[in-house]
């Protein structure tokens, strides 16, 4: 049986559903969409052969379904964003060839982009002014190819040395870089580790939040298993009129078929509001 459309567009994992779907990556999208989703997300989709980001931008198509931001650039071990143009332009405008690529292939709006390690040496006013240059000729590119970054602040506590970590500190790079192809995805796992203060967070950004990413804190799993209050969050993102995908990208507090009944189960209560 068919299960009513969430209000909000969640996005499991392709990963997800193994239990209840099969290994399958096209059975397991017709499952949420039967499940009531109209969105999925895929991390590692530029990972993936051509043909088959094309065979899942098809079914994502016929059921009108949306995906979340792909990773373009996820170095946690590099100083890149951080160092002058002139040491990365070359090879950042190379990536965004890719991400452009992958885009036009798949119809993903959003590419994920975290700006790697801040630098020891460097005073962070003039780190933050590269962020800045290098951002400006990738959504440059990006905004030609019709492709959208989002950056993601990620907490120092799960992963030190990033330079990227605030909400405000990434509007004020968005609104330095001044391009509608430089935006955020609100990871909430993270910023409530970070910042907490969620809601007005979201609300002080929200000209520049280009996606969210889900998950409780404390352990990461599905909303209702740790503090945040998911229901209050997801009404209020409504009551604005978002449209975009929340990525669920969290683990799960059960294992087996229990837990991914279990995630379902969970998304149903914090969408009733």
């Amino acid at each position: 049986p068919k299960s009513r459309p969430f209000k909000l567009k969640y996005a499991p994992s392709l990963g997800m559903f193994k239990h209840l779907a099969g290994d399958d990556i096209f059975d397991k999208i017709r499952f949420m969409h039967d499940q009531g989703f109209r969105a999925v997300f895929d991390n590692g989709l530029m990972g993936k052969s051509s043909d088959q980001q094309e065979k899942i931008a098809a079914l994502l198509d016929e059921l009108k379904m949306d995906m979340g931001p792909f990773v373009g650039y996820a170095d946690f071990k590099e100083e890149s964003f951080v160092l002058p143009p002139d040491q990365i332009k070359d090879e950042m405008l190379n990536k965004t060839k890719e991400w452009i690529e992958t885009h036009k292939r798949t119809g993903v709006k959003c590419v994920l982009v975290v700006p790697g390690r801040y630098n020891q040496q460097m005073e962070w006013e003039y780190q933050t002014a590269n962020v800045v240059e290098n951002l400006k000729y990738c959504a440059e590119a990006c905004q030609k190819g019709g492709l959208v970054i989002v950056l993601e602040p990620l907490n120092p506590h799960d992963h030190p040395g990033l330079f990227l970590t605030k909400m405000p500190q990434a509007y004020q790079i968005c609104q330095a870089v001044d391009n509608p192809s430089c935006k955020i995805v609100n990871d909430l796992y993270h910023q409530q580790i970070t910042e907490g203060n969620l809601i007005p967070n979201i609300d002080r950004c929200w000209n520049q939040i280009g996606a969210f990413h889900v998950g409780d804190n404390p352990g990461r799993k599905e909303p209702g298993t740790g503090e945040i209050n998911y229901r209050n969050i997801f009404k209020h993102l409504n009551k604005k009129g978002y449209d975009g995908v929340l990525c669920c990208e969290h683990g799960l507090s059960q294992k087996g078929k229990e837990g991914e009944l279990a995630f379902i189960k969970a998304y149903r209560e914090a969408d009733d509001f």
